[in-house]
């Protein structure tokens, strides 16, 4: 297995903080993978990224590009020699350049026949052959977006850092980009750290997932692995929005106001289980074991907030044609098919 990227204890301070903005990062990216690095804003994605690109100094570990340093304490090979490619949140188009002008930027050095066929090769990628003699101003938001990507990936650089590329562009429109810009990315077989703060996009764009908080890698998986087994609870928490349902681990499974669930974990320790809306079915009941606290209409579907008997609250999705009334009581179940995480519940 080839790796485009290697990073081992990378470690930046800032001044102005107490905490380092990254700490003891460790991670590899394979040849023509896309990792999404994905956290709360302030947790140190956008500083790694600068940090690979070369953008900043590390204050400890060490940074391989394709087996070269490129980064340590006694090593800096500037931006422009590490053969790193960028896409910002804003595009930074140059305006007073042509489309063309624009993709051709970094291929200084080559013959003008090279260039001319490398960028027909990048526009015709990103499906915007007929506008190479448009400016940015006479763009879309989506096209500008597919200029950027074809810009960077032009000269053909060893890694693509994609920091909240999507951030400018409205829901609808974003959607539409994260497929496009995933199929292109795959076309290139290019390898990619995308950068957001987007779980669900992350989710989409990621071959695997790097979940930060504080500096520090929570879990990095796939993303099935990320959302289904969830190492931690920030994890399990920040990646869908889980609730936490209370219980007791016991030698036949989990015992909890909602019956008994078959996850393992010690005998007789409290734990808490990582349940998202989709886990949870409910049926009306006046003997039941909940009450419906809010329903919250989102078009195709309802989510529904149930408080339990002892306080606790869940949601669950039904169709959007099954209504029932805040304050009907209900009976609510685990439905879930598939593991659910566990945690040992703090004190």
């Amino acid at each position: 297995m080839v790796m485009t990227l290697q990073i081992h204890n990378l470690t930046k301070r800032f001044a102005h903080t107490k905490a380092p903005a990254v700490e003891n990062l460790s991670f590899s990216v394979k040849n023509g993978e896309i990792l999404a690095l994905v956290g709360p804003s302030g947790c140190g994605k956008t500083t790694t990224l600068r940090l690979i690109a070369g953008l900043e100094r590390p204050d400890g570990g060490s940074i391989h590009l394709n087996g070269t340093l490129v980064a340590s304490g006694t090593v800096f090979i500037p931006p422009e020699k590490r053969g790193v490619g960028m896409v910002f949140q804003d595009h930074a188009l140059f305006p007073h350049l042509t489309v063309f002008d624009n993709v051709a930027f970094g291929l200084q050095g080559r013959t003008r026949a090279a260039i001319q066929a490398i960028v027909s090769e990048m526009l015709t990628l990103v499906g915007l052959q007929g506008l190479a003699g448009r400016y940015p101003h006479a763009l879309s938001g989506g096209e500008r977006q597919r200029v950027a990507l074809a810009r960077a990936l032009a000269p053909r650089p060893a890694l693509l850092l994609m920091d909240e590329p999507f951030s400018s562009l409205d829901s609808d429109l974003r959607l539409e980009m994260r497929e496009q810009v995933r199929t292109i990315l795959k076309t290139m077989q290019a390898t990619v750290l995308f950068v957001t703060h987007d779980q669900e996009e992350a989710l989409f764009m990621g071959d695997r997932l790097a979940v930060f908080r504080d500096g520090h890698i929570e879990q990095i998986g796939q993303p099935e692995e990320i959302f289904h087994a969830s190492a931690t609870r920030f994890v399990a928490e920040f990646m869908g929005d889980s609730d936490f349902l209370p219980g007791l681990a016991s030698s036949e499974g989990i015992e909890t106001e909602l019956g008994r669930l078959p996850q393992k974990f010690r005998p007789h320790t409290p734990v808490e289980i990582a349940v998202r809306a989709d886990d949870i079915d409910f049926v009306p009941d006046e003997v039941g074991n909940a009450v419906v606290a809010a329903r919250f209409f989102r078009g195709a579907f309802n989510l529904y907030r149930l408080r339990l008997d002892s306080g606790h609250v869940l949601h669950s999705f039904k169709e959007h044609t099954y209504l029932l009334p805040v304050g009907a009581r209900v009976r609510a179940w685990v439905s879930a098919e598939h593991s659910l995480a566990v945690f040992e519940k703090a004190d």
